[in-house]
C-alpha cells in the first residue's frame, strides 16, 4: 500500500495488506525495518488500523507543519 524511510531515524517503514489463503478477514501489516536488519512486524484489524490511524491523524493536526 506504501513504503518510505522516516526523516528522523532512517527506518523504513511499509504498509501491506495480508490475505490469507484460508480465508478470515484482510489484516494490515505495518513493517519498520531499523538501520541494519531488525524488523517490528504489526498486523492490525480494520478497527484497529482506523483507531490508530485516527489518533496519529488527529495528532498531526495540532503539531506545526515544517
Amino acid at each position: 500500500l506504501d513504503k518510505f524511510i522516516c526523516p528522523l531515524g532512517g527506518q523504513e517503514v511499509e504498509l501491506l495488506q495480508v490475505d490469507y489463503e484460508a480465508g478470515g478477514m484482510p489484516l494490515l501489516r505495518l513493517r519498520i525495518r531499523e538501520r541494519g536488519a531488525r524488523f517490528t512486524i504489526f498486523d492490525f484489524d480494520p478497527g484497529t488500523a482506523e483507531r490508530w490511524g485516527r489518533v496519529m491523524f488527529d495528532w498531526s493536526r495540532t503539531q506545526e507543519k515544517s
